[in-house]
């Protein structure tokens, strides 16, 4: 069994000394009171929380009207972060917190299967494939002998490989996990998953009253059972990744019905009620300015009664399935409560980019391709969220979910990548339900739990060099308030946008399909004192976006962005981008 090799490997770490990767280098010791010679028994477990598209405004906890008993509890026993970066879309945000590296330097630029059928030459940050040279950390912390268990969304696995021997090289259970149940792809059915459990291929798990979030809590509650029972004094990892609030918007009719009022004020109204809340609550400055609605989004006001009645319904079903969600967290959480290991488990909970932007007008019967028209949505209003549904909300709601960022989910703007983080450290985090002003990135998860853990990624693994590790532990910052960023510049590349930060500023380019890179036009923006991106600052200051143009294009190079191409699958997405 592979416990025996994880013991004998983990005997042979506690005669080296940590060693640091790059940037990566692993916090002293001293840092922290588990360190590689720490006994296992006082080792934390870890819990990290992935939830889907849900806007950084979509949580109580962050200033929405959503209820988030649950996620906000978390919050206020550790520290939620104001400034964490995703990177705008799935898979590339779950490579960067499996790996601790950049995505594009780890092949996952975008989806696994986004350009399979492209006849281009493409460079390798767009083979959908994590190299085993880039260690995961479930292979980490197994070498450290935590056990590790993976519950709800992988989607880091192309659509080709099936599961069956020969054909699984990047499912969960070949890249670290010992156990997995959940769905390998981008997004499921709440009533009719496509289901994995371990390798497999399970049944349709339907029947009338079942739920995929109360299955996933479910397993995850029987998982940590389990491992009470047969290995009590080994930590375990487990990744829980729910699939709210990604499409399909689908919860129990209850759930929705708490919110069949809330929305008939409209998105502007709820954008702006979110706003003020987030500057009293001290998420954002108390003089930060609200960029004007995007062109392409309608008001609110010049929506007709029906549009109306049926995309506040829309909303609502979005929010019943945030809410619905969230209690199934709680569930798992009380579970952790009972059985004590609340007191020893470490807990992360972010989402993996900013709220979904894919269609303007809305989808009822499919999520994607949808041909329903409003009228049809009136008069079946009463099914939306239901199992005879999938759908996806209008547009301008997501704009709301990301105040008071400009964009959404897929942009290279704030709304796409600044999301809500929190991090709850047992017995270490001396001012619980504080906010934590510090630049985090995804990438920077891993590192992080490795160093609480006492370990760290290998430099080699047998024999073979791993890719450096850009990521950086930001656990000083979780620790203390005044604790200096452990980042100041990260870039983001995404279908031919780009962004980079550098301390005080950043600068964002927009590009044009068939057009040269080089003619992309870039804004900048002091994000110090216009944390929303709302003033372009290019004009005032053109020898610092010099600076960071020259700055992106080094850090792209480092991390395997470079070169710059125009894919066809790109063009697929273009109602999204860019009207």
């Amino acid at each position: 069994m592979y416990v025996s090799k994880s013991r004998a490997r983990f005997l042979k770490t506690l005669l080296t000394s940590c060693v640091g990767l790059g940037s990566a280098m692993v916090m002293p010791a001293q840092a922290v009171k588990h360190t590689q010679n720490t006994p296992l028994t006082t080792r934390p477990n870890i819990l990290v929380i992935a939830i889907d598209d849900v806007g950084f405004s979509d949580l109580g906890c962050y200033g929405s009207e959503i209820r988030t008993p649950s996620i906000d509890s978390i919050a206020k026993a550790g520290v939620r972060y104001n400034d964490f970066q995703s990177k705008a879309i799935c898979s590339p945000t779950r490579a960067s917190l499996m790996t601790g590296r950049n995505p594009q330097t780890v092949g996952m630029d975008d989806l696994p299967d986004t350009y399979p059928h492209n006849k281009k030459p493409v460079p390798p940050k767009f083979t959908g494939v994590i190299p085993q040279n880039a260690e995961m950390l479930p292979e980490a912390l197994h070498r450290a002998d935590y056990a590790t268990i993976a519950i709800g969304k992988w989607h880091l696995t192309p659509f080709s490989q099936t599961g069956e021997p020969g054909n699984n090289s990047t499912m969960p259970l070949q890249r670290g996990f010992d156990y997995f149940y959940g769905y390998k792809m981008g997004w499921t059915d709440q009533y009719h998953p496509d289901l994995y459990e371990g390798n497999k291929q399970i049944p349709d798990p339907y029947h009338p009253g079942y739920y995929l979030a109360v299955d996933l809590a479910d397993h995850a509650i029987a998982q940590f059972k389990k491992h009470q029972k047969e290995d009590p004094k080994r930590p375990v990892f487990m990744y829980l990744a729910f699939t709210f609030a990604h499409t399909p918007l689908q919860a129990p009719k209850e759930y929705i019905d708490h919110y069949k009022d809330t929305y008939q004020k409209g998105w502007d109204a709820i954008r702006q009620a979110r706003f003020e809340r987030e500057k009293k609550m001290g998420l954002i400055p108390a003089d930060t300015k609200l960029p004007p609605r995007e062109a392409g989004d309608p008001a609110w006001d010049s929506l007709t009664a029906q549009q109306k009645r049926v995309y506040a319904r829309f909303m609502a079903t979005y929010a019943g399935y945030i809410e619905h969600g969230d209690a199934q967290i709680g569930r798992v959480l009380a579970y952790l409560k009972a059985s004590g290991l609340d007191k020893n488990t470490v807990i992360v909970l972010f989402s993996d980019n900013g709220a979904a932007s894919e269609t303007k007008a809305g989808a009822f019967r499919r999520a994607y391709g949808d041909k329903t028209t409003l009228a049809e949505m009136d008069a079946h209003l009463d099914e939306l969220g239901g199992p005879t549904t999938q759908p996806l909300y209008q547009r301008p709601w997501a704009y709301a979910g990301g105040t008071p960022f400009r964009r959404y989910k897929l942009w290279p703007y704030f709304g796409g990548t600044r999301t809500a983080m929190m991090f709850d450290y047992p017995g270490h985090i001396k001012d619980p339900g504080a906010i934590r002003k510090q630049l985090v990135d995804v990438i920077d998860i891993a590192p992080t739990l490795l160093q609480i853990a006492g370990t760290h990624f290998s430099a080699k693994i047998d024999g073979i060099a791993q890719i450096p590790i850009a990521g950086k532990s930001f656990l000083p910052t979780v620790l203390s308030a005044k604790a200096p960023s452990t980042r100041t510049v990260q870039f983001f590349d995404m279908r031919g946008n780009r962004a980079i930060i550098d301390g005080d500023w950043r600068a964002v380019a927009m590009h044009k399909l068939g057009t040269s890179f080089d003619s992309d036009q870039w804004q900048l923006f002091n994000i110090k004192n216009d944390p929303s991106e709302s003033t372009d600052m290019a004009k005032k200051y053109p020898k610092k976006l010099q600076e960071l143009q020259t700055l992106w294009h080094s850090e792209a190079g480092k991390y395997g962005a470079l070169p710059m191409v125009e894919l066809h699958a790109e063009s697929a997405f273009a109602d999204a981008f860019l009207d």
